[in-house]
């Protein structure tokens, strides 16, 4: 077997329609356009979702909720990724170092799923109340850093 020898298997392939070639060939005069109208011209283009005019339907529809543009840099931990860690102070910097969010992450928050059995100190990542009460069940803290808005400068809080 060769490039040059290969071709489609035989009948799996069909010859073009030449269409405007004759009343005997069945797609003669109009070609399969049918008679007048914007589809029937040379050029005849309308964009995808046009109605003649007519508002459209995506346009008629109301819009729905609501997509953050930063959802994807706010990251969910799981406490079984934090018990893999060797450290025992985490915070945002540390879990971007470890490879466990990504480098752009703005802000993390651990979640309870998987098992901790080691004292870990949270700084800077918020956490949910099942994963404060299995981190301060063997013993670790949470301390959130908070930004206030009218002072402007960072307050942790306990």
């Amino acid at each position: 077997m060769r490039l040059n020898n290969l071709k489609p298997a035989e009948g799996s392939t069909h010859s073009k329609r030449r269409v405007g070639r004759g009343i005997g060939s069945g797609l003669g005069k109009t070609a399969g356009r049918g008679h007048k109208g914007q589809k029937s011209r040379a050029g005849g283009f309308h964009k995808v979702g046009f109605e003649g005019g007519q508002m459209p339907l995506q346009r008629r529809l109301p819009k729905r909720g609501f997509v953050s543009l930063t959802h994807y840099r706010n990251v969910e931990v799981r406490l079984s990724e934090l018990e893999k860690l060797p450290l025992t102070d985490i915070d945002l910097l540390s879990l971007k170092q470890a490879g466990i969010v990504r480098s752009d992450a703005l802000s993390a928050k651990v979640i309870l799923s998987g098992k901790l059995s080691r004292k870990i100190s949270l700084t800077g990542v918020g956490a949910t109340k099942g994963a404060r009460a299995a981190i301060e069940a063997v013993g670790g803290s949470v301390a959130e850093v908070v930004v206030v808005a009218e002072v402007g400068k960072l307050k942790a809080k306990k």
